[in-house]
């Protein structure tokens, strides 16, 4: 990725601003891992009006759940899941500080329309690439809800993290834009 955008986190509006559909990116820094059952521990926690067991304001959360880490490894296989499980969730989250998500697939409307209102951005991982991924993060610590098992929320540390902008903050959707393009071959 010769021609990558190179970011590092905790996002800022102008870091996410500057982003487009279809730019490749170089996450460095911190991302905090989350699947289903965590995410609904989180919105439950925003719904009490309690603090979530991470400051999530300007942070990054990653759709995985990690195999077991190797003798040696600091993590497991970690490729991305299918985002549409977290729509539900996601807008919360989005509304509570959350600037970015990694996943794979497309994102609702209303995920959209929370990523342009609260400047946020979606990030494309490879998907059956969980392996090679694993190569750009460099720490992983289990921060909360441990019984969850490979879902359970890790704080990693990743350095060039191989992304690829699909939903921004100004409406443009990859996904959309890729089939127009294609449909008119």
């Amino acid at each position: 990725m010769s021609n990558a955008i190179k970011v590092i986190t905790p996002l800022t509006d102008d870091i996410v601003m500057s982003l487009k559909a279809g730019d490749n990116v170089l996450i460095s820094g911190t991302v905090y891992t989350a699947r289903d059952a965590a995410h609904k521990r989180l919105v439950d926690l925003l719904d009490k009006g309690q603090p979530l067991p991470f400051d999530i304001k300007g942070q990054i959360l990653y759709f995985v759940g990690p195999t077991p880490a190797k003798p040696g490894k600091v993590i497991g296989s970690a490729g991305p899941t299918t985002s549409y499980r977290m729509n539900a969730y996601s807008p919360k989250l989005i509304t509570a500080g959350q600037r970015g998500i990694i996943g794979k697939g497309e994102m609702s409307a209303e995920v959209a329309e929370h990523l342009k209102k609260y400047k946020g951005v979606y990030f494309a991982a490879v998907g059956g690439a969980g392996a090679l991924i694993s190569k750009s993060i460099t720490s992983a610590e289990i921060i909360a809800y441990e019984d969850l098992g490979a879902e359970a929320i890790r704080r990693l540390t990743v350095k060039d993290f191989p992304v690829v902008v699909a939903q921004d903050c100004h409406g443009g959707n990859l996904y959309k834009e890729g089939v127009k393009k294609y449909a008119r071959l």
